[in-house]
């Protein structure tokens, strides 16, 4: 099955949004960039920017996940991890290689731990990582998530599994706030059990999609002159960052389910004008650029760093030249490589469903960081 056909309209052009605001964030307080850190960090756009990313990967992974198991009753975990393990694990490794490498030369300080927690995916349990693999946080958030969900779907059935998802969405706000008054300091929004509800929301999407389309009142909302009202409370709710008991409580919450509802809302009016800007190439090339822009940009997006490369614009072209480099020589041999693995090690299900390329998670300037 070729890649054009898992393509759904308008993700790739909210990826390229979703890149777009964390390389806004991080842009914000670099020399010479023209908007200053109060501008760029009011509505915390990196953070939403990643979790506009978590409710994308809930919702796509569990849709072809989804596909699978009512084609063969089954969902292939090896080949699933298979086929994981070759999208994401070369550019990140080489990336992590480099750091170490410019450590090991004096250009970079990297943190004692900085190397276990990168190199198994924890980084969102350590956060005193370095700005360098700062935004690795995201990404082991996101290989929790490979890890477990498949095989929660499978093991538990497509009911159970949505409704346990579900369940967890609900749950989350309190968790989150338990977390927080009874264990001050606790990274709440990077580790996984404080920010997996964002995926889990995208999850439930991806479940009910049918089932919502047949609800009349629901079509009626979603075709309503006032859906506007949605990535309005979106923003409004980012803003509530740094009031951290409602953030926690209901921000997170309010976040999750608006993107949901517009990532829903994108997918189903493809055709208009917010469609035709969502699905132009320029944006879809970006998106499906995002993971390398993602990985290269915290470098070089270093607000308390005053070296040349980390200054605008010339930061700026390095990450873009970087991230192309990174996409053409690596990322894309890779697949190939994966496509040509795939025939001889399954061959009994080469045609199966599987994810597209292009959903390597993103990641923003952490929140435990200051600004």
């Amino acid at each position: 099955m070729s890649e054009q056909t898992h393509r759904i309209p308008s993700l790739d052009g909210l990826r390229a949004i979703s890149i777009s605001l964390v390389l806004l964030s991080h842009l914000g307080g670099t020399k010479h960039f023209p908007l200053p850190t109060r501008v760029t960090d009011f509505f915390e756009l990196g953070h939403l920017g990643v979790r506009v990313f978590f409710v994308i990967s809930g919702f796509l992974i569990t849709k072809l996940l989804l596909q699978e198991l009512a084609k063969r009753n089954s969902i292939h975990l090896l080949k699933f991890y298979f086929r994981r393990t070759l999208r994401i694990f070369p550019p990140y490794y080489l990336l992590l290689v480099i750091l170490f490498l410019a450590q090991a030369c004096g250009l970079v300080a990297l943190a004692p731990r900085d190397a276990l927690h990168t190199l198994t995916y924890t980084s969102n349990y350590y956060p005193e990582r370095s700005w360098y693999v700062g935004h690795t946080w995201s990404l082991s958030v996101e290989e929790q998530f490979y890890l477990l969900w498949p095989a929660v779907l499978l093991l538990a059935g497509r009911r159970r599994a949505l409704w346990t998802a579900g369940a967890f969405v609900l749950v989350s706000p309190a968790l989150r706030l338990l977390l927080y008054y009874t264990i001050p300091g606790y990274p709440i929004g990077h580790t996984f059990e404080t920010v997996a509800d964002s995926i889990a929301v995208g999850c439930v999407l991806a479940g009910t999609r049918d089932w919502l389309r047949q609800q009349r009142l629901y079509q009626r909302f979603l075709a309503s002159r006032w859906f506007y009202l949605v990535p309005l409370a979106v923003v409004a709710a980012s803003a509530l960052y740094d009031r951290p008991r409602l953030y926690s409580c209901f921000g997170f919450t309010i976040m999750n389910v608006g993107i949901a509802l517009c990532i829903d809302w994108c997918v189903t009016y493809d055709t208009g004008r917010v469609g035709a800007l969502l699905n132009c190439r320029p944006l879809v090339f970006l998106g499906v650029m995002s993971y390398s822009l993602y990985l290269w940009q915290q470098p070089f997006l270093n607000k308390a760093s005053a070296a040349l490369v980390t200054q605008f614009p010339l930061n700026l072209i390095l990450v873009g030249a970087i991230a192309l480099a990174s996409y053409y020589l690596i990322e894309r041999p890779a697949l190939s490589l994966r496509q040509r693995l795939e025939v001889r090690l399954f061959p009994r299900r080469q045609h199966a469903v599987e994810p597209p390329e292009h959903d390597a998670p993103l990641a923003p300037e952490p929140l435990s960081y200051s600004s």
